[in-house]
């Protein structure tokens, strides 16, 4: 069985606050985009985790390897699995990429021996694989909160295309977090995203949207900053980071523009993807 696992990038990113137990409150706008890996799950006679990318440690400290480790605990599962994983996502990057291959593995392993589950309850379970892995799970568009499990889907009527530019260098988000400055760092509203997002307002996402993480980012990797400025003083209507970085997304109706821009933007040597929103 092969699954796509779509990358994710956020449209809005407000931390509210640092919570009792550690954790970041946070209230995003996040989207799946047309970017993914691909995860195939099969039944096997042991377990065996295999993928792409030489180096890329296949243990316990991999979302794949901890989705199939909570799946067998929580539902008491003898099935054994050869899960190989095809990375098409970069890492440190923003995207969700360990976080969509999690995902994709618990959806496959409750659809390969058939657990009567609701994707509810797969959603709240996914959260003690990682932080975004709850969102991946539902693979919509949606405005999260908490800590990354609340979630609340709502539909996208507004079309435009979506161009990804990553610098070499990525981003701890462990360390994006612990630079935050709450007095100095953006605080978008999501709730105004939302409404942009489902009425056709393209116009007005410039004026809405934001990332808390980038005051973090900005300091770590200034090859974010110059991305940044480099796409919109190109012309792009809204550019902005994902996640904790560190790549940065710019959005447009400009077919010539996101062409242009996007082979500019590979011979400086960043990777470099044309997009959109998975709808539906």
């Amino acid at each position: 069985m092969k699954l796509k696992a779509y990358a994710k990038i956020n449209l809005s990113l407000d931390v509210k606050g640092k919570r009792k137990d550690g954790y970041h409150e946070l209230d995003m706008i996040m989207v799946p985009i047309d970017l993914y890996d691909l995860v195939n799950i099969e039944l096997a006679t042991e377990d065996r985790f295999t993928c792409n990318v030489e180096g890329l440690a296949m243990d316990s400290s991999n979302t794949v390897v901890k989705a199939v480790t909570l799946m067998r605990e929580v539902y008491h599962l003898d099935q054994k699995f050869h899960i190989h994983v095809e990375k098409n996502i970069p890492a440190q990057a923003g995207l969700a990429g360990g976080s969509s291959d999690g995902a994709a593995v618990m959806r496959g392993i409750r659809e390969l021996c058939k657990l009567d589950v609701p994707i509810e309850e797969l959603v709240m379970l996914s959260k003690q694989v990682g932080a975004d892995v709850p969102f991946c799970v539902m693979a919509k568009s949606a405005v999260v909160q908490g800590i990354g499990e609340y979630i609340t889907p709502f539909d996208v009527h507004c079309d435009f295309d979506i161009l990804l530019v990553k610098p070499p260098m990525g981003v701890s988000t462990q360390q994006a977090f612990s630079m935050l400055d709450f007095s100095k760092c953006a605080h978008p509203s999501s709730m105004a995203v939302r409404k942009c997002l489902e009425e056709d307002r393209f116009e007005e996402l410039a004026h809405c949207m934001g990332n808390s993480l980038e005051y973090s980012a900005f300091q770590l990797v200034s090859d974010i900053v110059k991305i940044k400025t480099e796409l919109s003083e190109a012309g792009f209507e809204v550019v902005l980071m994902s996640g904790s970085g560190s790549t940065v997304f710019a959005l447009t109706r400009d077919q010539a523009l996101l062409n242009t821009q996007a082979e500019k933007m590979k011979a400086k040597g960043y990777f470099v993807a044309k997009t959109k929103i998975v709808k539906g």
